[in-house]
């Protein structure tokens, strides 16, 4: 007997591999020791400022360190992340790992939930758990299906004799869908580097029929000439100006020098949860639960993830000459969803997302950060639902 939402539909062209997630105690006990071993850095007037102006401090490692060793518990991430169905395929010699909530329903509509840095699947979970509270599979309107990106946690890593990069990870992404019975049509929604591979879907495959995004990184668009903003907009503006000057320190040495900080940070569990770490603090409204924190960086770590997960970064540098959102070969002609959270790293005027697509749903809310998916499932989940109800029937003639 199947598990309940994990019948795939009738039009699936494979039949991927069931997944569990279950890692070895060896290599548990060699997590366990390797924190235990791991050095810290000496106090400096640096990790020693209370208001993080210049990284983590040494106080919250040690903290964090204490609690990874005492308290969190894999096992019990483990059991949550299994609660859900589950499977790899392979797509162009890379293993795809995917975690699906599949309905009954012939009229359901598919939704492709997309990941970034330093993000992964976990980041939708609560959105697939609010699903599964609320509906049965035999009355769930969507198929949600939530994909690792290639080199993420357990999906395989990018190819070693060429280039990848977000194209390459739209062009896998929808083969996915298209394997699993969705050519005729689905949704994207993506933040962080997911938005882009997002947009690249909606431009270059028709079976991308709409896409709604929570981040769009872009510069000033030329055509604009109009600088009143709203007192939102301008404190959005003056984050993102603030994040450019000091927060992208490490996009720099993810795009520039991705073997170096990937030996570096594999090197240690403390250095990854230093590394990474800082994100999940910095990026967010309301600070993540420490848990929430260790449960992300435990799996980086297990996974190996982190130096297979940084390679987008390097289509940045040098800087393209035009971004790509603000290129006109990116512009999203088909319908296009936003959702505006105040503390993401660069919250953009309505007026300059409008130039890079069909904007024809838009909502502002007024808490929420980078992680949207994770800080504000309820307000994510509504908006995606709404966005999805208001333009499938506009475009279900074509599917």
């Amino acid at each position: 007997m199947s598990r309940p939402f994990a019948t795939l539909p009738s039009t699936a062209k494979v039949e991927p591999t069931p997944f569990t997630v279950s890692i070895p105690k060896q290599q548990l006990d060699e997590l366990e020791t390797l924190i235990k071993l791991s050095k810290l850095a000496p106090h400096t007037y640096e990790n020693s400022r209370l208001d993080a102006r210049y990284g983590v401090t040494t106080d919250w490692l040690v903290a964090m360190k204490d609690q990874w060793l005492r308290s969190y518990k894999w096992r019990a991430s483990e059991d949550r992340i299994n609660s859900f169905p589950q499977w790899t395929t392979e797509i162009e010699d890379i293993n795809i790992h995917f975690v699906g909530l599949f309905s009954e329903r012939q009229d359901a509509i598919p939704i492709l939930l997309i990941h970034g840095w330093p993000g992964n699947f976990l980041e939708f979970l609560p959105i697939l758990q609010l699903f599964k509270d609320e509906y049965t599979p035999s009355t769930l309107p969507y198929h949600l299906i939530v994909p690792s990106l290639p080199g993420y946690t357990f999906s395989s890593g990018p190819p070693l004799d060429k280039n990848f990069g977000t194209q390459d990870i739209a062009r896998v992404l929808n083969h996915l869908m298209i394997d699993i019975g969705f050519e005729s049509g689905y949704v994207a929604q993506g933040g962080d580097i997911g938005s882009r591979v997002a947009r690249e879907l909606a431009v270059d495959y028709e079976s991308c029929k709409a896409v709604h995004l929570n981040v769009v990184f872009m510069r000033r668009p030329d055509e604009l000439a109009d600088d009143h903003w709203t007192e939102i907009e301008e404190t959005g503006l003056w984050r993102m100006a603030k994040f450019m000057t000091l927060g992208t320190g490490y996009a720099t040495e993810h795009g520039t020098r991705p073997s170096t900080i990937g030996h570096v940070v594999s090197s240690s569990p403390i250095a990854l949860l230093a590394w990474v770490g800082e994100k999940l603090l910095e990026w967010v409204d309301d600070p993540l639960t420490p848990e929430h924190i260790l449960e992300s960086i435990t799996l980086y770590w297990l996974t190996e993830t982190f130096p297979r997960s940084i390679y987008t970064y390097r289509q940045n540098y040098p800087p393209p000459p035009i971004p790509a959102a603000n290129d006109p070969r990116s512009y999203i002609k088909k319908p296009f969803g936003f959702s505006h959270f105040p503390k993401e790293l660069a919250p953009l005027p309505r007026s300059w997302i409008e130039t890079t697509g069909n904007l024809v749903f838009w909502n502002q809310h007024h808490k929420g950060g980078h992680f949207a998916a994770l800080e504000q499932p309820e307000a994510l989940k509504t908006d995606l639902v709404n966005f999805v109800q208001q333009v499938w029937p506009g475009i279900s003639g074509a599917i």
